[in-house]
C-alpha cells in the first residue's frame, strides 16, 4: 500500500509542475463545451423562437396566394418579404443572403378554382344533382408547382422541414377550396355550413416518464454529457505523454531497480487521472448549473441524479485511463503517442455519437458505434439526465466501461512483463 502511495504522489507531482497541462486539462473542455451549446442552443432558437426572413413572389396575385401569404405570417418560423422579381430573389438566395424563397406560379388561383368547380359538377353530375344535364366539357390544366429556392449551404433537415411545412400548408388550402366549392353549388345560403374545415385529427406530443418529473431535452442536457466524455478521454493523451517521457528519461529504468511491481506503477497512475477526469466532470457541472443561465443558456438540472451521475463519470474515467495506460505502455516516442491519441479521441468521439447522433448514422457505422467506450458512456448519461434512470438501467453501460478498463490495463501489464522479461 506504501508503494502505491508513493507511486501516486509521484504522478500528482508530475502533474502539478505542468501548468500548462492543467490548462488544457481543465480550461479547454470548459471553453469548448461553453462554446458548442452556445452555438447550438442558437441554432435551436433559430428554428424555433427567431422568425427566418424568406423571399416571397406573389405572381398569383389571387385567394391561394393570399392564403397562402397569410399562413407564413401567422407562423411561427418566417418572416415574409415580398419581392417581384424571381431572377433577382434566386440571386439573393443563390448567394447566402436569404435562406430561401418561394415563387407562387401565375393563374394559381384561377386554375385551382376551375379544376376544382369542374370535379365538383361532375361527381354532383353523376349522383343526379346538376340542374341542367348539359355534357361537362373537362379543361386541360397543366399542374401547377410552388417552386422553392433554398441556400446551397443550407442542412437537408431545414429543407425537409420547410418543404413538409409548405405542403401540409397548401395541402389545407386545396381542401378548404373544395368544401367551399361543394358549399356553393348545395346551398344558396352562404350562413349555412355544411362542411366544417376545421382540423379533425392533430398531434399531441407526450415525454414517456415513470410518473416522475417530465424530462424536456435541452441542449445543456446533450451537451455537458457529451463534451465531458470528450474532455475525460482526452486524458489519455496527457498520461500517454507522461509514460512515453518516463521511458525516454530513465525515470521508468529507475522504477524497474526497485522492488515496485508494474501493476502499482499503474495504480498510482490510474489514481491521479481519475481524480483529474472527476474534478473535470464536477467542472462541467458548475458551468451548467450556475454559468450557463448567465450566458442565457438552459439550466442543467442535475437535482436527484448527482450520485448517478458520477457513478457513469468514475467509469468512463478508468476507460479512458485504461486506454491511456496501454497507449503509454506501446509507444516508443512523443511522435507516435501524441498524434495517435488526440486522433483516436476525435474517431471515438465521432463513431460514439458526441457530433452525429448514431441514428443518423450510416447502418455501418451505427454497428461500430457500438464498439466504441464514449457511446456506452453517452448513453449511460443519457439513461439518468433524460430517461431518469437508477443504477439499474445504466448497468450495462458501466459494466462494458468497467471491463473494457480490466482488459486494457491487463495488456498493457502482460506486453510490458514480456518486453522486459530476462
Amino acid at each position: 500500500m506504501h508503494k502505491l502511495w508513493a507511486s501516486t504522489y509521484k504522478e500528482f507531482l508530475l502533474l502539478t509542475r505542468d501548468i500548462g497541462g492543467l490548462a488544457v486539462l481543465f480550461l479547454m473542455p470548459l471553453l469548448l463545451v461553453i462554446t458548442i451549446t452556445i452555438i447550438q442552443d442558437n441554432t435551436f432558437k433559430s428554428i424555433q423562437a427567431v422568425k427566418i426572413p424568406i423571399l416571397l413572389v406573389d405572381n398569383d396575385r389571387g385567394t391561394v396566394s393570399q392564403s397562402i401569404s397569410e399562413n407564413l405570417l401567422a407562423s411561427d418560423l418566417f418572416e415574409v418579404i415580398e419581392n417581384k422579381d424571381e431572377a433577382e430573389v434566386q440571386q439573393l438566395v443563390r448567394t447566402g443572403k436569404y435562406k430561401m424563397a418561394i415563387v407562387i406560379p401565375e393563374n394559381l388561383s384561377k386554375d385551382l378554382n376551375q379544376k376544382i368547380e369542374e370535379n365538383v359538377e361532375g361527381i354532383l353530375a353523376k349522383f343526379g344533382l346538376e340542374e341542367e344535364n348539359i355534357p361537362l366539357v373537362k379543361s386541360k390544366l397543366e399542374p401547377k408547382q410552388v417552386t422553392l429556392y433554398f441556400d446551397p449551404a443550407t442542412q437537408q433537415a431545414f429543407k425537409g422541414s420547410v418543404r413538409s411545412n409548405i405542403n401540409q400548408m397548401i395541402s389545407k388550402i386545396e381542401s378548404q377550396t373544395i368544401y367551399k366549392a361543394f358549399q356553393e353549388q348545395l346551398t344558396d345560403d352562404e350562413s349555412e355550413v355544411i362542411f366544417d374545415t376545421e382540423q379533425f385529427i392533430s398531434f399531441k406530443e407526450i415525454d414517456p416518464n415513470d410518473g416522475n418529473r417530465p424530462v424536456t431535452p435541452n441542449s445543456s442536457q446533450h451537451n455537458i454529457p457529451a463534451w465531458t466524455l470528450f474532455a475525460i478521454f482526452f486524458i489519455m493523451l496527457p498520461l500517454g505523454i507522461n509514460m512515453v517521457n518516463e521511458k525516454n528519461q530513465g525515470t521508468f529504468v529507475r522504477l524497474r531497480t526497485n522492488p515496485v511491481s508494474y501493476a502499482t506503477v499503474l495504480g498510482g497512475k490510474t489514481f491521479v487521472f481519475l481524480s483529474v477526469a472527476l474534478v473535470q466532470f464536477a467542472l462541467m457541472l458548475l458551468v451548467g448549473v450556475y454559468l450557463f443561465p448567465i450566458l442565457g443558456l438552459p439550466q442543467l438540472d442535475v437535482a436527484g441524479r448527482l450520485p448517478m451521475l458520477f457513478t457513469v463519470a468514475f467509469f468512463a474515467g478508468l476507460a479512458a485511463i485504461g486506454l491511456g495506460l496501454l497507449l503509454g505502455t506501446l509507444a516508443k516516442t512523443q511522435e507516435q503517442s501524441a498524434p495517435f491519441a488526440a486522433t483516436f479521441v476525435v474517431i471515438l468521439a465521432a463513431i460514439g455519437g458526441v457530433w452525429v447522433p448514431v441514428f443518423a448514422m450510416p447502418k455501418l457505422m451505427q454497428n461500430l458505434s457500438q464498439l466504441s467506450p464514449m457511446n456506452w458512456g453517452l448513453n449511460a448519461f443519457y439513461d439518468v439526465f433524460l430517461r431518469n434512470g437508477g443504477l439499474a438501467e445504466i448497468l450495462p453501460e458501466i459494466s462494458l466501461l468497467a471491463l473494457f478498463f480490466i482488459i486494457t490495463t491487463a495488456i498493457a501489464i502482460i506486453y510490458n512483463n514480456r518486453k522486459n522479461a530476462v
